[in-house]
């Protein structure tokens, strides 16, 4: 209320002011612009852009307010006329309302103006109408501007200075250019602000010939003395890209005299040419030079420290801030500098300390403190900051708060944060107008698996650029939509034949499987064609094309081609992409290739994957050579590479050599940890991995918890394991479905089926999960449960594994239901795309062997012929021992001896029939076989846990 009297009074001042004005001062000649003003249009035009204006107030006072102006442009009409002589107006009175109001310039003021103007005759001054029509461009009325500039007839220099400014100011540059060209067809003699304001308007076009033009004009009319003049070319030639050319350092060193403006132009040209150490130069030479450094020579010194990560430097020009008197308020602009460089060190804590001392911040205070703490991965401080800038900060986020918090709601899947942000741009009307905001919400959606609603802002009828369509095929390839994904790229290529480098890693990244092969030949032939495969970046990307479509002859094939260009990255795509396509050998065979090159280079990559190639196929010695070259290298106290010998030396049972790469590297973090851990659990030291747990300094996470209940399953520690659940449950780590399945795991072996059933149920059943219940049904002899649940899981959609079924064959032999899981076994491939390996052909002959059918048991392992692993052959020996089948165990014996001479277990099998038959010569002289060869059997032991069940 208070707010609209004001207003009420203020306007009706202003009224009263204007016709006493009229009525007293002044009795004008009607005039036929005037009739045309007051006119109903215009009124009720008039009266629009005052709505515009008090739109936040209540509608009586803007119908008040139409009144009263209706009243005063009728009073105005009504006025007695008389003939004057111009001569006689006082047109200063008019030229100090226009400087008045281009103070606060607005629409209605200046029309105000122009109809007293208009009355008295004032616009025959030029002074009058050159500064209405700046008045007009200031309030945003370019058009009225330039049309009340050609009514002019008796133009001057200042004239065409001011409409060119106008222009200027308005972003209408090429406008600017054509007012220029007519300035010069006028033969209207220019002056060096005249150049200024060319040089500042073909610096935003980035136009550098007609800048050099204005350069060459300045010369040669010999005003290049103005400091000005020279500031703006130097800042022309710095926007069009040019410094380089050194034609804006040459400049600069021939003004003989610089201010503090041009040293700024020049640092800040510096800058942004990509070029900080030079500007930190001329800050340098600043310093020496009679010139004091002012806020804005600070802020770049401070920005070219950034960029170089000089963090020592930085300190001392904040030093230098400090003594010339820049910490107050009014120069946020350092300290905003000053927070981005603190942060880029890494010194975010500084960063914070400069950011709370700064008594007025700006918005891009808070934008720069935010971009910090995201820069340094304090995610939650992000947030909370935001929060706190709107309520205490009195700030909304505007484009760059948005665009600096999308990227951490995309890369940790915050898909509720980002769906807040969505709505906050919708509701401040932001993505009408901003592209780069659209384009980081399809991003953003897209990572968080949320592709139809960033369908839905792709499809939108807004603008949409290249970046747009790389953000949605690169969304359709990582939510595994290939097909969509190429559909895009079709249609983008109908649309337009610009593409960029994105394009191609988007759409590459969608050809992943063989199915994709043919289209990813047509991208490869489209790129070359279009000269992509000019840059080693693409064609690295390529090679991944083929490998993950399994043609790895194409792949080694573009290698050999650019093996005399190819760099680090070109050797380990490939290394990369045969270990993640089980292609182990292959990766070995590259990297042996590699090592022949004569310059020979790797990285922690190579040597981390190398490594996982290795351990998977389990060739200890070659992982010995691989840890004494990395030991040789830089990368040897890589924590990557640590962990990853650790696990090639689990993989390959040497627990003592992982215990040594360990003990160098304990401190180095909870995945190295987890590592080691899970290393002792594989070998069976259970207890050694218990023990380990204990004193681990992290918090523990899912993978922690995975291998502890891993080692308490194989001891049978139920007490450990009912306490590692209670953790479980109390960081919130019971979604995990594989720590589900090992809770499942671990209460079955424990001999608690209940306690595993009730946490299946509750589990995200998941295919670990299913695998688990059913092989704890088979393991407490429910085989009927288990066949049951197995049909269950196919009916519920789940896919079934190679693991299911030898949690389902299990379940068989231990219930004895020999015809169903021979059914199941001869129905894997044929039903369930399954091929059948050793693990499954192990409980074939224990089904057949525990129902007495022990010849067929051993007619289906020949069957098998090489392909039967020593796993089935172990098998059936213990079959034959368990049924007394002493001939043909002999015979099974003696196999296995050929395949694994050093297995004491099948030497001690067979003398144990020999004793069990009563032929103790036999197992004598076995037993001395043993001796002689120098074999040993780990000694047996038996657990019992002491404390509550």
């Amino acid at each position: 209320m208070r707010t609209w009297v004001v207003c009420h009074l203020q306007l009706k001042h202003i009224t009263r002011s204007f016709q006493n004005f009229v009525l007293h001062q002044y009795q004008p000649r009607k005039s036929s612009s005037f009739h045309s003003f007051s006119s109903q249009n215009n009124q009720s035009r008039i009266f629009s852009t005052v709505r515009v204006l008090f739109l936040p107030y209540d509608p009586s006072m803007l119908s008040c307010c139409y009144r009263r102006f209706c009243i005063a442009t009728h009073l105005f009409d009504k006025m007695p006329q008389r003939v004057f002589d111009v001569r006689e107006v006082h047109f200063q009175l008019v030229a100090d309302c226009i400087k008045l109001s281009l103070r606060k310039p607005n629409i209605v003021t200046a029309v105000v103006v122009h109809c007293a103007a208009l009355k008295i005759g004032a616009l025959a001054y030029l002074p009058t109408s050159t500064s209405l029509f700046t008045l007009y461009s200031k309030a945003g009325d370019f058009t009225s501007s330039r049309d009340l500039f050609e009514d002019i007839h008796n133009k001057d220099v200042i004239s065409w200075n001011a409409i060119i400014a106008a222009s200027l100011e308005n972003k209408c540059y090429i406008t600017a250019v054509e007012f220029f060209e007519k300035m010069i067809k006028d033969q209207t003699r220019f002056d060096s602000t005249t150049l200024l304001l060319m040089a500042s308007t073909l610096s935003h076009m980035k136009n550098f010939d007609q800048g050099k033009a204005i350069h060459c004009v300045s010369m040669k009319s010999g005003m290049l003395v103005d400091i000005s003049l020279c500031n703006a070319l130097i800042n022309m030639y710095a926007k069009c890209g040019d410094l380089n050319c050194s034609d804006s350092e040459y400049l600069f060193e021939e003004m003989e005299y610089k201010d503090a403006v041009s040293w700024n132009s020049i640092m800040r040209g510096c800058l942004y040419n990509g070029d900080p150490d030079k500007s930190l130069c001329y800050f340098i030479r600043m310093t020496f030079s009679e010139e004091m450094a002012d806020h804005v020579s600070l802020s770049c010194a401070i920005s070219a420290c950034s960029s170089l990560g000089e963090l020592n430097f930085g300190e001392c020009i904040h030093g230098q801030g400090i003594k010339l008197g820049y910490k107050d308020s009014s120069h946020v602009s350092v300290a905003n500098s000053l927070i981005s460089l603190y942060s880029q060190c890494g010194a975010v804590d500084v960063a914070e300390t400069v950011f709370r001392e700064i008594a007025y911040k700006d918005i891009v205070s808070w934008n720069a403190m935010m971009e910090g703490y995201a820069s340094n991965e304090n995610i939650h401080e992000v947030f909370d900051l935001m929060v706190e800038m709107q309520t205490t900060g009195s700030f909304r986020p505007d484009i760059v708060t948005l665009t600096t918090i999308l990227p951490l709601c995309a890369e940790l899947m915050l898909s509720r944060k980002g769906r807040t942000i969505h709505g906050y741009a919708i509701r401040r009307q932001m993505l009408s107008d901003h592209l780069p905001l659209r384009n980081g919400l399809i991003d953003m959606y897209s990572k968080c698996n949320l592709v139809e609603k960033a369908e839905l802002l792709f499809n939108s009828p807004k603008e949409r650029d290249l970046v747009s369509w790389n953000a949605m095929i690169s969304g359709y390839s990582l939510n595994k939509y290939s097909e969509k994904a190429q559909s895009l790229f079709k249609e983008l290529l109908c649309c337009s034949s610009n593409c960029s480098s994105s394009t191609v890693i988007s759409i590459l990244s969608s050809c992943n499987s063989p199915n994709s092969l043919n289209f990813g030949k047509s991208v490869h032939s489209w790129q070359l064609k279009s000269g992509f495969l000019n840059h080693i970046l693409s064609v690295n990307l390529l090679m991944q094309m083929y490998i993950n479509c399994g043609n790895l002859t194409s792949g080694f094939s573009i290698l050999q081609e650019i093996s005399s260009i190819a760099d680090v990255a070109s050797w380990n795509t490939i290394i990369v992409g045969c270990v993640k396509g089980d292609h182990f050998q292959k990766a070995l065979e590259t990297f042996m290739l590699m090592r022949q090159k004569p310059h020979f280079n790797y990285d922690s990559i190579t040597v981390v994957n190398v490594l996982s190639a290795i351990a998977n196929m389990e060739l200890l010695n070659q992982g010995k050579s691989l840890h004494s070259l990395a030991v040789k290298s830089p990368f040897g106290s890589d924590t990557r590479v640590q962990n990853s010998l650790i696990t090639m030396y689990d993989r390959c049972k040497d627990i003592n050599s992982a215990r040594k790469v360990f003990k160098f590297h304990s401190s180095s973090n909870l995945c190295t940890w987890n590592c080691m851990i899970s290393a002792l659990s594989h070998n069976k030291k259970s207890r050694e991995a218990l023990e380990l747990f204990h004193c681990l300094p992290f918090k523990p996470n899912e993978f922690t918890v995975i291998s502890i209940l891993s080692a308490c399953t194989q001891i049978g520690l139920l007490r450990r394991g009912k306490q590692v659940h209670a953790y479980m449950f109390r960081y919130g780590y019971q979604e995990n479905s594989f720590i589900s399945a090992a809770l499942v795991d671990m209460y079955s072996n424990c001999g608690r089926l209940d306690n595993a059933i009730r946490v299946f149920r509750h589990s995200m059943k998941s295919e670990s999960a299913w695998n688990s219940m059913i092989a704890a049904y088979g393991n407490h002899g429910n085989g009927e449960k288990a066949i049951k649940l197995f049909h269950e899981m196919c009916e519920s959609g789940i896919k079934v594994t190679k693991s299911t079924f030898v949690s389902l064959l299990s379940a068989c032999s231990h219930s004895g239901f020999v015809s169903q899981g021979l059914g199941y076994y001869e129905c894997m491939l044929e039903k369930y795309g399954i091929k059948p390996e050793a693990e499954h052909q192990v409980y074939v002959v224990d089904m057949l062997g525990r129902s007495g059918r022990i010849h067929e048991a051993y007619e289906f392992t020949k069957g098998l012929q090489s392909n039967a692993s020593s796993g089935v052959w172990g098998m059936l020996l213990s079959v034959c021992n368990y049924h007394g089948e002493i001939k043909l165990g002999k015979k099974v014996a003696e196999h296995l001896f050929k395949m694994e001479p050093e297995n004491v277990g099948y030497y001690i099998s067979l003398s144990n029939m020999y004793v069990a038959a009563g032929s103790w010569k036999d197992a004598t002289e076995l037993r001395q076989s043993i001796y002689d060869q120098g074999l040993r059997k780990c000694a047996g032991y038996s657990l019992i846990d002491v404390g509550l069940g």
